[in-house]
């Protein structure tokens, strides 16, 4: 165990902000998505806004006082709601072998239709504090409406990225969801699975952890969310929330932009079942890929050379745990954080409880690094 809070809090210069901040409450929905580190030790933690009032949807992790609080990154003003400029809602970004973040903004704040220019790819050079890009994302790409964009993987050798669009932007309308192949050379992007069974959730599917259904009162509906890129960079995974399959396609197939969409479609391989619904998945360098244990409260590894899931760390507090990503050093890194209680209704939080949203560490193997560094 890293770092854990009782709720969420920031290093705020500005007292007004906090003055709100803690006024109205808004911790109760400051939900910390995924966390990473950089090649210089840093920790850093997205925070989407998926309600009103969360202070910065981008962060570093400070520690004052012995406590651990989160800093607004790059900085505040990059952190600025309405400017569709600068970073509106992050849930997935990626620290590339580089030392670059490649930031994925959905652009909508309180699932409110993302505003032109919103979404977008922002790249940030951790090695100069300084932006490379900024690339927005279009709406007959990702529609602004029903998109929520949800994480990426990054292939440098080749020059693309690969992004999840989860579909589940609208509530309750049909899911949109389908998978985003972006061309570093030509700055171009292209839609495909666009509503393909492997992107959309399951029909009619609920799932329990603690043996309590999650969202009594709604059923659960996000498609394509998990993504990870194999070591070769040949295959890329995927999964929605919404079930508990695994799903892979020959990313050469992807990155020409020339491929039909039907051919796409008809190469999509279903891996089989993790026997749990996920959220966040990584690849490591050896060709195994580590995907989120919503219903075993923990991690799990996939082993294509055996074809085989089983689970590789579980703790009862390791509540929704979200992303999942490798510090270099031999470990995992990754994060809980009660998001099926938080967005609840009501919601379930005992917020005196130290431990309700935590980052974990646990060791892999001397060798073993993120699918960024594999040779």
């Amino acid at each position: 165990m890293i770092y854990h809070w009782n709720h969420l809090d920031w290093d705020f210069q500005d007292p007004k902000m906090k003055r709100q901040f803690e006024a109205n409450q808004y911790w109760k929905k400051a939900m910390p998505a995924g966390v990473k580190v950089d090649q210089q030790g840093n920790y850093y933690v997205s925070v989407p806004r998926w309600a009103q009032g969360i202070p910065a949807t981008m962060n570093r992790i400070v520690v004052k006082n012995g406590k651990p609080l989160l800093e607004a990154f790059p900085s505040w003003d990059w952190n600025k709601p309405g400017d569709v400029k600068v970073l509106q809602s992050v849930l997935g970004y990626e620290i590339d072998e580089q030392n670059k973040m490649w930031l994925l903004d959905q652009g909508k704040i309180a699932y409110a239709s993302s505003p032109e220019g919103s979404q977008k790819l922002v790249v940030w050079d951790l090695n100069v504090n300084k932006l490379v890009d900024s690339i927005q994302i279009p709406n007959d790409i990702a529609p602004y409406r029903t998109s929520f964009l949800n994480d990426l993987v990054v292939d440098n050798k080749n020059g693309f990225v690969y992004i999840t669009d989860s579909g589940n932007g609208w509530p309750n309308h049909p899911l949109v969801g389908g998978i985003i192949v972006y061309n570093m050379k030509t700055k171009t992007f292209r839609r495909v699975l666009d509503r393909h069974f492997s992107t959309q959730d399951f029909p009619g599917f609920v799932f329990d952890i603690d043996e309590k259904r999650v969202y009594r009162d709604r059923p659960i509906k996000i498609g394509a969310d998990g993504i990870a890129l194999s070591a070769d960079r040949t295959k890329l995974y995927y999964c929605p929330v919404s079930g508990r399959n695994l799903y892979a396609i020959d990313a050469r197939l992807l990155r020409d932009f020339n491929t039909p969409l039907e051919q796409i479609s008809g190469a999509v391989r279903a891996i089989g079942s993790k026997g749990t619904t996920t959220d966040g998945m990584h690849a490591d360098n050896k060709g195994n890929v580590f995907y989120t244990m919503l219903e075993g409260k923990g991690v799990g590894v996939y082993s294509p050379a055996r074809n085989k899931f089983h689970p590789f760390v579980s703790d009862d507090r390791m509540l929704w745990v979200d992303g999942v990503a490798f510090d270099q050093k031999g470990s995992i890194i990754f994060n809980n954080n009660r998001l099926h209680e938080m967005f609840s209704r009501p919601s379930e939080i005992n917020w005196d409880y130290p431990y309700n949203l935590i980052i974990w560490k646990a060791y892999v193997g001397q060798d073993v690094k993120s699918y960024l560094y594999a040779k």
